[in-house]
């Protein structure tokens, strides 16, 4: 078995009690006073006692809930910033978990890879029209598939996790290293799963593909790309690329799954140093609490690393995915990122790491939680759960319960996806 990134495209929004804003036929309501807030210097000073205290029990009651030895929790809002750690990092040494510990944050990388690809199109080294044999060779419908197609997960590439031989190979020795290359070929032989532009299909290949076309286009390493386009713009100086080592830079917690072949033993595997490397531009990333917190409100309203208008495009983009052709609507996936509820963002999952990072578009409010688990919790009939799971609540990962618990006390509740 092998779990691939996670995609947070969500149903449209329903009315709700805790709404603040009227019904709209699109997930963020202004994009312009999103890009306008990212102008604004955020407090640095503490979130309000009264805020903290709610944010806390509810965090609480959500990770009790889950199936996580531990989970740091940031938010950050105009009234200032909270963040909280709770459980373990390490059950065998009982060492706590801790905000600043470095994680896996899995497809969240998907939006920093499609940052860089619409820096690339303002400055006019490529358009999103532009078709993928422009640059690469081989591609099944390449020379039809847009780049924006790849972007928003509307190409009909499949996900190589689709893929069984590739599977096998990575179940029989998680900490092998596999190159792009080897991504994109196994891609290749189980595509086209839909005709460009057909359906809506979540595809790590899709970003992957592009995480080459990047590499094509400015002739240098994705690695190198992302330093000097996000990483040192923002000061992202806790966010690391691992490259060809599995290793978390200190303080890590250790990360456990029901991935891989370990159903044997009926408990999680320690998948602490399994090799990220088979996500490459669609997963790989390691970061800590606060650069996720600036990266969030980066992705959410542009400032440092968008033109307005680029961001504007970003934030109109989401695609309904329940209608086919995807079209327009009031939820789902854009350019490399997802929405449901004015919140924009990712989720992700890694053998061992779930990860969390939304913006509310309506408040100009960031969170993100990370859990050193993927293991879901609830009542699942599919996903592999811990024997003491509490049945009566319903199946979800660790880090979207904790994250679904704090929108609502923040925004509209985010309404992640089903999960069985």
């Amino acid at each position: 078995m092998l779990s691939g990134c996670t995609s947070p495209t969500a149903p449209a929004p329903t009315a709700s009690s805790e709404a603040t804003r009227p019904p709209v036929s699109t997930c963020v309501v202004d994009p312009d006073a999103a890009i306008a807030a990212g102008k604004t210097a955020q407090p640095t000073s503490e979130l309000p006692a009264d805020i903290v205290s709610a944010l806390d029990a509810a965090a609480q009651e959500a990770f009790n809930l889950g199936a996580a030895p531990g989970a740091i929790v940031g938010v950050q809002t105009p009234e200032g910033r909270w963040t909280a750690a709770y459980g373990l990092a390490d059950p065998a040494a009982g060492t706590p978990m801790a905000v600043g510990m470095h994680t896996r944050i899995a497809s969240l990388t998907k939006m920093y890879t499609g940052t860089i690809l619409m820096q690339l199109a303002q400055e006019g080294a490529l358009s999103l029209d532009d078709t993928v044999d422009t640059y690469l060779d081989g591609i099944p419908n390449g020379d039809r598939i847009t780049l924006a197609q790849l972007a928003n997960m509307t190409s009909g590439v499949n996900t190589y996790t689709a893929n069984e031989e590739f599977v096998d190979l990575y179940v029989s020795d998680p900490t092998a290293s596999f190159t792009p290359d080897e991504l994109v070929a196994a891609t290749v032989e189980v595509s086209p799963a839909a005709d460009p532009g057909e359906r809506f299909l979540y595809s790590n290949g899709n970003t992957v593909i592009l995480g080459e076309i990047i590499e094509e286009v400015t002739g240098r390493p994705f690695a190198d790309e992302l330093q000097d386009r996000i990483l040192e713009p923002l000061e992202l100086t806790t966010t690391v690329w691992p490259g060809e080592s599995a290793a978390l830079p200190e303080p890590f917690p250790r990360g456990f799954t029901f991935n891989g072949d370990v159903s044997t033993t009926g408990a999680p595997a320690d998948a602490t140093d399994w090799n990220p490397s088979w996500a490459w531009t669609a997963g790989e990333l390691i970061s800590t609490t606060d650069d996720l917190l600036t990266m969030g409100r980066a992705l959410g309203t542009g400032n440092g690393i968008l033109e307005d208008s680029m961001q504007k495009q970003r934030l109109e983009s989401f695609l309904d995915p329940s209608q086919s052709p995807p079209a327009p609507g009031a939820g789902g996936y854009g350019l490399a990122m997802g929405c449901g509820q004015g919140w924009v963002g990712h989720a992700g999952e890694l053998s061992g790491y779930n990860t969390t990072l939304f913006y509310d578009t309506a408040t100009d409010t960031t969170v993100t939680v990370q859990t050193n688990s993927d293991v879901a919790s609830g009542g699942c009939e599919n996903s592999p759960t811990l024997e003491d799971n509490p049945q009566d609540v319903v199946c979800q990962v660790p880090a979207v319960r904790i994250f679904v618990a704090l929108s609502g006390l923040l925004g509209q509740t985010y309404e992640p996806p089903p999960r069985s």
